[in-house]
């Protein structure tokens, strides 16, 4: 098991880091703190003068980025036409957070509102083509409540459903 601040992993970083490749880095760094609220800890520059290293702080996360290099196989969104993952970051305060990111640029994609699990939550899409998931924790749940909630909504659902309706030629 690896520890916060274990011998396995950098202090200052916790067990798990996101990396993403984007087009336009440095315009990537500016709407991450913007957006977010992010510090730049760290950026090293090719010869260039792109951006082949940057490492952001998020609260108590890191988020590393460099930018596209599709010689490299380090491809953006916008070359793999759409993003292979999403963040989900924890905020004070969804709402403004929500509000602020949309700003900055990004695009809502679900509005915020409370969910079964205990946070209120909304995701917006930034420019660089990564859909991030913002959430403050409103109710601390057992994993059964949680479970509990998920099957009351998953069976009203089904109730809600219209019947499906046979294939063609049946």
């Amino acid at each position: 098991m690896l520890l916060h601040g274990s011998s396995k992993h950098p202090a200052e970083t916790i067990t798990l880091t996101p990396h993403l490749v984007v087009r336009f880095a440095a315009r990537a760094i500016d709407f991450y703190r913007r957006a977010f609220g992010a510090e730049e800890v760290l950026r090293l520059n090719g010869p260039d003068g792109e951006i082949v290293h940057a490492e952001l702080r998020l609260g108590a996360a890191s988020l590393y980025l460099n930018e596209e290099s599709p010689g490299d196989e380090a491809r953006s969104p916008e070359s793999l036409g759409g993003a292979p993952a999403s963040l989900h970051l924890y905020v004070a305060d969804v709402d403004h957070a929500f509000a602020r990111a949309v700003a900055a640029g990004a695009i809502p994609v679900t509005r915020v509102a409370d969910m079964f699990w205990g946070d209120r939550y909304g995701t917006v899409r930034d420019p660089f083509g990564y859909e991030w998931a913002l959430a403050t924790r409103t109710e601390v749940l057992s994993p059964e409540e949680i479970r509990a909630r998920a099957q009351r909504i998953l069976t009203a659902a089904a109730a809600e459903a219209p019947p499906a309706r046979p294939a063609a030629g049946m």
